[in-house]
């Protein structure tokens, strides 16, 4: 799973960030509010994006609670999906967004 900096996209605009997600067919993993705005503006269906709302924002962290999520929400993921891990809860809205 690339970063950002790994794809050389560090410090460029949120929307290249999308593009290159969508071009490579992956899942945008972040804690970066903005990229649901985008999503709702364009009306895209793809990529799906997992927003991590959490205190802790630790590698190790965020990792767990993807894996322990991630039986519930593959599916959506699949199809196309705003996912949102909020500590102890979880919101799954399908994409496009309305």
């Amino acid at each position: 799973m690339p970063h950002v900096v790994d794809c050389g996209l560090a410090g460029e605009p949120d929307d290249r960030v999308l593009g290159r997600a969508v071009g490579d067919g992956r899942i945008l993993l972040s804690a970066d509010t903005d990229f649901g705005e985008i999503l709702a503006r364009s009306g895209a269906g793809t990529p799906s994006v997992v927003l991590f709302r959490r205190s802790d924002r630790s590698a190790a962290s965020l990792t767990s609670i993807l894996v322990a999520n991630l039986p519930e929400v593959a599916d959506d993921l699949a199809k196309g999906a705003f996912v949102v891990l909020i500590n102890e809860r979880l919101r799954i809205r399908p994409l496009p967004l309305r």
